[in-house]
């Protein structure tokens, strides 16, 4: 068997502040590294004030940065976005800031293309199916439901 490796609680901390520093982090996220790095709860609690306080962590930002990212690279809807900043355990206040980050305009522009984009790819003949099949894709992304119905009937009479 392999020897678990240890950490001090200042060797984890500069290991943690270098993990953030690479990029945004949750406070979920770096919960889950401190218990890989088997750290006890005491120090885990000491090292998040720790990066809390130099401003390493921080849940808004984080959730900032997620909703940009997310928009614009893998162009989610609002509802996509909200559910996995949930499972993030990232609060609902933030999360509300967190979407007022995406420009109205931009997102339904966003929307648009997509839709479109994708009506021009399903190489379905009925109607229906190619309906259903539109719908199940712009749900799976997290757009509104009211958008796409609106869409699918302006797209596929």
């Amino acid at each position: 068997m392999i020897p678990q490796k240890t950490f001090t609680v200042d060797q984890a901390q500069k290991r943690l502040e270098h993990y953030c520093a690479y990029q945004e982090r949750c406070h979920k996220e770096v919960n889950q590294k401190l218990y890989e790095m088997k750290m006890i709860p005491e120090a885990r609690d000491e090292i998040i004030v720790h990066l809390l306080q130099y401003n390493f962590l921080n849940e808004e930002r984080f959730a900032k940065a997620f909703v940009r990212g997310k928009f614009r690279i893998k162009k989610w809807g609002k509802q996509r976005l909200r559910l996995e900043l949930k499972r993030k355990d990232i609060n609902k206040t933030i999360i509300t800031i967190a979407l007022k980050e995406i420009d109205t305009d931009e997102y339904f522009n966003t929307f648009n293309e997509l839709a479109l984009k994708r009506v021009e790819m399903i190489r379905e003949t009925n109607a229906q199916k190619k309906r259903k099949k539109l719908a199940d894709y712009l749900f799976y992304r997290g757009w509104e439901s009211q958008l796409v119905y609106d869409k699918i009937r302006e797209l596929i009479p």
